[in-house]
């Protein structure tokens, strides 16, 4: 029984890659033994709002339309592409569509109006996100749009209806409060959701996994966290 995880990658919507992924996703199939699909959506400035959102929605519809069961599959991401997921199932609930299992998210950015005390109150922590970095990029995808549309900035809309959640993040991130916040949300939307905060270290801290022990025991947990996901999806489905 083959299961897929649909992977969105981060770059502030305007840099980044599906290749760049590779090590990442990678470990993500081994531990969770799925086919990880990492997806190259169209980047700002050259593809505002809602190209992102068009590409990642077309890659899980692509999916279905190929027959594979939703309960088979799971959407994960890091930082913006962790915000894409979110606003991903968002727009997939409200058209409609039958949603994956889970939804795994690293140190998601899910708050383009930038309102979260994390972006000050960390920033000195922060070894590789700044609040001015991330202001200079909010307008090259957000353009005439709303930065608070829920498709955008998914912390602003209704949650409720999503699949289960595992958030994780580092406490030596500006992003840690759109983390706290997205699981406080959530959860008040009764969406079951996990937030996993680790302490001392840096934004996608999973992606080091190889040398930096959090990291790995952090995918251990998503991994046990997506295969609980398909295994609950299809015990539902059987009875």
């Amino acid at each position: 029984m083959l299961f897929r995880s649909l992977y969105f990658h981060g770059g502030v919507y305007v840099i980044g890659s599906a290749a760049a992924t590779v090590p990442l996703v990678s470990d993500l199939a081994r531990r969770t033994a799925t086919k990880v699909i990492t997806v190259d959506y169209r980047l700002a400035p050259e593809h505002p709002f809602p190209a992102a959102l068009q590409d990642a929605r077309a890659a899980y519809e692509g999916l279905l339309e190929q027959g594979v069961d939703p309960d088979r599959i799971a959407l994960a991401g890091e930082s913006a592409g962790a915000g894409l997921a979110v606003a991903t199932l968002v727009a997939l609930r409200d058209a409609g569509k039958t949603l994956p299992s889970s939804a795994f998210l690293m140190s998601p950015y899910v708050d383009l109006t930038l309102s979260g005390e994390s972006l000050v109150n960390k920033a000195a922590l922060d070894p590789i996100l700044t609040p001015d970095g991330l202001r200079q990029r909010v307008t090259d995808y957000v353009a005439d749009a709303d930065p608070s549309d829920p498709y955008v900035s998914p912390i602003h809309g209704d949650l409720a209806g999503l699949p289960p959640m595992l958030i994780q993040v580092g406490s030596h991130e500006i992003l840690l409060s759109d983390a706290i916040r997205l699981a406080a949300r959530a959860a008040t939307a009764d969406v079951a959701v996990t937030l996993d905060v680790v302490p001392g270290v840096p934004h996608v801290f999973q992606a080091y996994a190889a040398v930096l022990d959090e990291g790995n025991a952090a995918l251990d947990r998503a991994a046990t966290f997506v295969t609980a996901n398909f295994a609950a999806s299809h015990a539902m489905v059987a009875t």
